[in-house]
């Protein structure tokens, strides 16, 4: 029988104050009072690399910024990130150009590839490269594309509306009072999981996921409800996580995606931050029993089961103790869980269907998940699932979602 260790015991409750919303807003008011102390105006700045098209796109969104809200922006011109943060180099740099592509038809910018004079001159020496590079790395991120402000990140346009909401609360938007009330929305975001209307019987989508992963815990908990009130399929595609196949996560990195999730949850009335990370044993626990949850009609709910558990009440599937909560809250029997637990056949089944699974998703120009595909459309990222409702609704001439 498996029993808890001190880690286990202590990190749902350091992370659940780490990620917390109190914790973030104690944080804003700190760095606020200090730049009034100082007497510093507010200063996005903004890290752009010339050929990255994520920052080609926000360097078209600062000045959109810069006419709501009274702030300035210091660029700095970074160079390409380190290995360890981009695994899949060349993927990125493909699926950077569609991904691109499909935010600036989505919100009426420029192509990604189209010019950019934003930069002002290409020629940057390594001296000034460095120096960017270096300032970024102190503050605590990997990417370019990406601005800081006062001790948070915001990466892309898809994390702007985190940025103009801080910004409203600092009483600095330009507009007159009664349009600071939540009239306006955000310059970037587009709703999900939306009504779809009439859709053909036996749609489905593919759903490509990791139990590691809190991106797909925040896509678990409203996809599967989505799906089952517009009456498609979710095809469930899981993978090893990154770092259990042998890829290195800088801490900058998974330090900014706890954040960031937890940023996103808040938005999306999604609970959670009190999480005991599954790495290693857990996660394979947590696999192991999606074949048995599959076999009895409940893989959706085993799976939101063990999202819930892990990410949201700090459950350590490692442990029986706390894998039983996760298996029979959601309908599956325990005893004959654990019978499967020890099965050395199902291992070398759901093993092989990770790796079949995983060589999918490269098959697609993708590597990260949570990922999703409808037809011959793919995308990647739990901010992306408009992408997949705007196909299906073009797919079958649906009405307008409201």
């Amino acid at each position: 029988m498996t029993v808890r260790s001190l880690k286990s015991w202590l990190m749902p409750v350091i992370s659940q104050h780490f990620l917390s919303r109190s914790r973030l807003m104690a944080l804003r008011e700190k760095a606020e009072a200090k730049r009034i102390a100082q007497q510093r105006p507010h200063v996005l700045h903004f890290f752009h690399e010339l050929n990255d098209p994520y920052s080609l796109l926000l360097a078209q969104a600062i000045p959109l910024l810069q006419t709501k809200y009274s702030i300035s922006v210091l660029q700095h011109v970074v160079g390409p990130p380190e290995d360890s943060a981009v695994p899949e180099r060349e993927k990125l740099a493909a699926y950077s150009q569609i991904d691109a592509e499909r935010l600036a038809k989505q919100y009426g910018l420029q192509g990604a590839s189209m010019p950019n004079n934003s930069a002002g001159s290409t020629h940057i020496s390594k001296e000034s490269l460095d120096t960017s590079h270096r300032l970024r790395k102190k503050w605590g991120h990997y990417l370019s594309g990406v601005i800081y402000y006062e001790g948070e990140w915001y990466w892309g346009i898809d994390r702007l509306h985190h940025l103009e909401a801080r910004l409203i609360d600092l009483g600095l938007s330009k507009l007159k009072p009664a349009m600071n009330e939540g009239q306006r929305p955000p310059l970037f975001f587009t709703p999900q999981y939306q009504r779809l209307g009439h859709v053909p019987e036996g749609t489905s989508i593919d759903f490509f996921f990791s139990l590691r992963s809190p991106y797909t815990a925040l896509s678990c908990a409203k996809l599967f409800h989505w799906a089952k009130d517009n009456g498609l399929q979710v095809n469930l595609r899981y993978v090893l996580p990154m770092v259990m196949r042998g890829l290195p996560v800088p801490a900058e990195k998974r330090r900014y995606i706890s954040l960031d999730a937890a940023r996103e949850a808040f938005v999306q009335n999604v609970p959670f931050g009190r999480l005991n990370d599954p790495v290693g044993k857990p996660t394979e626990r947590g696999l192991a029993l999606i074949p048995f949850a599959q076999m009895h009609e409940l893989a959706e709910d085993y799976v939101m089961s063990f999202m819930q558990g892990v990410w949201s009440e700090g459950l350590d599937a490692g442990t029986d103790q706390h894998l039983q909560i996760i298996v029979e809250r959601c309908g599956l029997n325990w005893q004959a869980a654990k019978d499967i637990l020890k099965s050395q056949t199902n291992e070398q089944h759901w093993r092989a269907v990770a790796e079949q699974n995983r060589q999918a998703l490269f098959a697609l120009g993708l590597w990260g998940v949570p990922s999703f595909k409808f037809e011959d459309t793919a995308v990647w990222g739990q901010d992306r699932f408009w992408v997949i409702e705007k196909t299906l609704h073009d797919r079958f001439d649906l009405p307008p979602s409201h």
